[in-house]
């Protein structure tokens, strides 16, 4: 009896239970269908997935829980319903997170959000609430984020927030909020109180600051544009040590920064900018070794900058109006990860020190105007291979444009005005192709119009006026666009050009034809037979006094200096031995040596002479290489053809060694690393596709002939100690002849080389052409392999899925589900939705260069140099 009881009781139970549950996703349902009406503000087609045909756990933007079949997320955003938010929200009490961003809400926030007691991330940003902050928060206990961004939210803000026990963030910015009671939120890791207009004429001061030094988990402090005034106080250096943000940009501050800055050594970004402070820049703010961002542009700070030098990690430097004198101290030369400098409408003097800009090779945007410089610009700037922006206008600089400028090749606004340069303009201001703005104003030049110029197809603004400029002006490319060209003026002796310039035309001058004297022929002659004569007693003596071809090693002298032998070789690389051995390629080994009248370690590819194409592969790859210079190609440093030590053939090229490796082992990991190295960030990923890039773009563009690689893959992507990645392996390159290198007589036979399954462009495959777009498709591959971490031969490839479609078909959506999980580990973990946004565009930035670099047809593939500005523009964005 008893124990059918206990079934009889245990059967009522369960069906209460269920009929409970039931009833309660019942409830969930109608509130949803409620809240619908009142957050689209009835606009039929909106929310199409919230109806009957669907259970409303499937509904758009709604996640419920395994267990109960409760709604636990709510998340929609970034859509103009233009509607409120009702109170039947209450009823979904199984709700954790709720998230209604950019949906164009306004009213109030209802009171009946209290009744969420499970709620943990309340975001309801970017939207039009207006009136104060429900009491009823009170109630949700278990509340870790609150994001009320960009609203019209009106009062203080609420000291009842210190009883939120696990409330660790708190964005309130952008809003109508007095923000003068924070000090009991001593649970806090973020606190973004900015851009409130509570007030102006600094009438709130910072003396709220003190009880903040409560809150000792404080990791973030943003009260940017709150109309804050008096003194940064003493004890800000006492607050939290985990404070890593601190910016009170756009008040009413003045006085000096405080010498307790220091204190604060995790500080990462320090924004003042546009405040009232004086004085120097503290001597202890060089003990912020973690520090990557200072803003202190728009103050009255004075003195010198030589203290910034300390600040290795710094990125972003921003001084620009003040008060700070003297000259650009060398000691900034420490700053290698600068991006962006700027220190605009100071009173610096003196000359701009040589080499210093050699150093900061990371550099995006320089911005020196407006100030009091002297002298030439300096050496260094050809080291600037990332170089977009630079600022140079209304100083006092003279001399000639230096000839390394034209290497910036990623420059996209060059302006020099109201300065005192001279000479011509340099025909190689032609090369940069990617420039967008250009401006010699106001200077001395003298010349021609150089032609190059008209070459320049993205730019879209030139002014040359107030020079001494005379001849003819072109009319192709930007001359050929009257708006685009801002002025001319002041240079009285130009002529021609389009007539929309109103320019006199130009004369044409004969030529005189010169008539030679009898005196002046019999000196040719002379001259004529005396060279005939030299040339052939040379010839004679070379063939009668050279050795034959294989008495000794005949290295090549490609550097002007380093001869090797095989002995040498053998020496250096411990007899060839697999310890050693550092790598495989299609023609031969790859060894890691070193020489005892070299300093730096060296690679040696020896070549294995069986193999078929070998020795062809050896005279391609010592031509290429020993013809090209560039800052992203593997410097090789001579090679070796002699006989080893039984008499066989022995051929050998040596290269600077790169200890950092390869990027297919840095991707995918090697035999002497198991785990993969999670340490490449996007920002490196970026920075390798940017050398790759310029590699390419120089191979295609810049050489007396053509260079295809044939072979670029990621185990031919090598990175040297500094991080610089050069492309190596030019065994199957093939040169072109210029404008000739698609005629029948010069073009290559894709059949009759070798590349890489899964890099090989789809032409090659069926007997195309050799050409630079094949090399692009094979770069686009390598590029979606950065992304996803995926080989293009891996198992999940088969049938018409390769890794073009598969990244093609989830972008931009998508994007997530395709990038390297391992990339995404990288990202800060606690970033804005801002910030979150911004990554997941570059990704899919990144992405699309990829996708159109590998298209299937060549001439749809993109052009080194539109894909060197796109990067460009990712890196600016990311790094804004």
């Amino acid at each position: 009896m008893r124990t059918h009881s206990q079934l009889l009781l245990y059967f009522m139970l369960s069906t209460t239970v269920a009929l409970a549950l039931s009833l309660s996703s019942v409830t969930d349902k109608h509130a949803l269908l409620s809240l619908k009406e009142k957050l689209t503000n009835g606009i039929p087609d909106a929310l199409p997935s919230w109806n009957e045909s669907l259970h409303f756990c499937e509904w758009e933007g709604v996640t419920c829980g395994r267990r109960h079949m409760r709604v636990s997320v709510l998340h929609l955003e970034n859509q103009n319903w233009g509607g409120t938010l009702g109170p039947s929200l209450g009823n979904l009490t199984f709700l954790r997170k709720l998230k209604l961003s950019n949906i164009d809400l306004h009213g109030e926030i209802p009171k009946e959000v209290g009744l969420l007691k499970r709620l943990q991330v309340l975001d309801l940003s970017k939207n039009k609430f207006h009136g104060k902050i429900p009491f009823e928060l009170t109630n949700c206990t278990n509340l870790q984020e609150i994001i009320l961004l960009y609203n019209q939210l009106t009062g203080n803000v609420p000291s009842w927030f210190g009883s939120m026990t696990q409330l660790n963030k708190l964005l309130l910015g952008a809003n109508n909020l007095i923000p003068l009671t924070l000090g009991s939120l001593n649970k806090l890791k973020r606190i973004r109180v900015d851009n409130n207009n509570f007030g102006s004429g600094g009438s709130h001061d910072l003396n709220f600051l003190s009880s903040l030094t409560n809150c000792t988990k404080l990791e973030q402090l943003i009260l940017d544009g709150n109309g804050f005034g008096g003194v940064l106080p003493y004890y800000v250096g006492n607050l939290s040590t985990y404070l890593s943000v601190l910016s009170m940009a756009k008040n009413q501050i003045y006085g000096v920064i405080p010498e307790s800055l220091g204190q604060l050594i995790n500080l990462t970004e320090f924004d003042m900018m546009r405040n009232f402070l004086e004085g120097k820049i503290p001597n202890s703010i060089g003990k912020l070794k973690n520090l990557g961002r200072l803003v202190l542009q728009q103050n009255s700070l004075s003195g010198n900058i030589t203290t910034i030098g300390n600040l290795t990690t710094l990125f972003e430097l921003y001084l620009h109006t003040n008060n700070f004198e003297g000259s650009i101290p060398i000691t900034l030369r420490h700053c290698t990860q600068l991006q962006t400098f700027g220190i605009s409408t100071n009173n610096l003097s003196g000359d701009i020190p040589d080499h210093l800009f050699g150093y900061l090779e990371n550099l995006i945007n320089l911005d020196l105007s407006n100030n009091s410089l002297t002298g030439p610009l300096p050496l260094g700037f050809g080291n600037l291979k990332h170089l977009s922006l630079l600022y140079l206008y209304e100083n006092k600089l003279s001399g000639e444009i230096p000839s390394d400028l034209g290497t910036c090749l990623s420059l996209t606004e060059l302006i020099l005005e109201r300065n005192f340069f001279h000479g011509s303009i340099p025909w190689f201001l032609g090369s940069l192709r990617s420039l967008e703005v250009l401006d010699i104003s106001n200077n001395s030049f003298s010349s021609t119009i150089p032609l190059e110029l008209e070459n320049l197809v993205y730019l879209n603004t030139l002014d040359l006026s107030f020079n001494n400029l005379y001849g003819e002006v072109p009319t192709r490319g930007v001359f050929s666009n009257v708006s685009a060209i801002n002025s001319l003026t002041g240079n009285k002796n130009l002529c021609g050009g389009i007539p929309q310039l109103k320019l006199p035309p130009c004369l044409k001058v004969p030529a005189k034809k010169h008539k030679r004297t009898p005196k002046e022929k019999l000196i040719l002659i002379s001259v004529i037979g005396g060279v005939v004569i030299s040339v052939i007693a040379f010839t004679i003596v070379h063939f009668l006094t050279r050795k034959p071809k294989r008495l000794s090693s005949s290295p090549s002298l490609i550097n002007g200096s380093l001869r090797v032998t095989y002995g040498e070789l053998h020496e250096a690389t411990n007899g060839f031995s697999s310890s050693n051995l550092v790598g495989t390629g299609s023609f031969g080994s790859v060894y890691k040596g070193s020489l005892l009248y070299f300093e730096k370690p060296i690679a040696v590819k020896v070549l294995n002479l069986e193999t078929r194409g070998a020795a062809k592969s050896f005279m391609v790859e010592c031509n290429a290489l020993g013809k090209m210079k560039h800052r992203n190609l593997v410097k090789i440093l001579t090679c070796c053809s002699s006989v080893d030590y039984n008499g066989e053939d022995f051929k050998a090229i040596v290269f600077e060694f790169m200890p950092s490796g390869n990027l297919e082992n840095l991707l995918h990991g090697n035999e002497d690393h198991e785990s993969r190295n999670l340490n490449l960030n996007f920002t490196q990923r970026l920075d390798i596709a940017l050398d790759v890039a310029h590699a390419l773009d120089y191979l295609h563009n810049d050489t007396e002939q053509v260079v295809v690689h044939c072979d670029v893959k990621p185990s031919n992507v090598l990175l040297d100690d500094d991080g610089v990645t050069h492309l190596g392996d030019f065994g199957v390159a093939r040169f072109l002849h210029g404008a000739t290198e698609y005629s029948s007589k010069n073009q290559v036979i894709s059949s009759t080389i070798k590349g890489t399954i899964g890099y090989i462009p789809p032409e090659y495959g069926s007997g195309g052409m050799v050409s630079p777009q094949g090399d692009i498709y094979s770069y686009g591959i390598v590029l979606l392999e950065m992304l996803t971490g995926k080989r293009p031969t891996d198992n999940m490839f088969y049938e018409n899925l390769s890794l073009h479609k598969f990244c093609k078909m989830r972008i931009p959506e998508g994007i997530l589900d395709v990038v390297d999980s391992c990339l995404l580990m990288s990202f800060a973990e606690d970033q804005t939705q801002v910030m979150e946004n911004n990554i997941k565009e570059c990704l899919v930035m990144f992405a699309k260069i990829g996708i159109a670099c590998s298209e299937e047809f060549p001439t749809q593939r993109m052009l080194t140099k539109d894909v060197i500005v796109k990067l460009l523009e990712i890196k600016r964005k990311l790094s804004s």
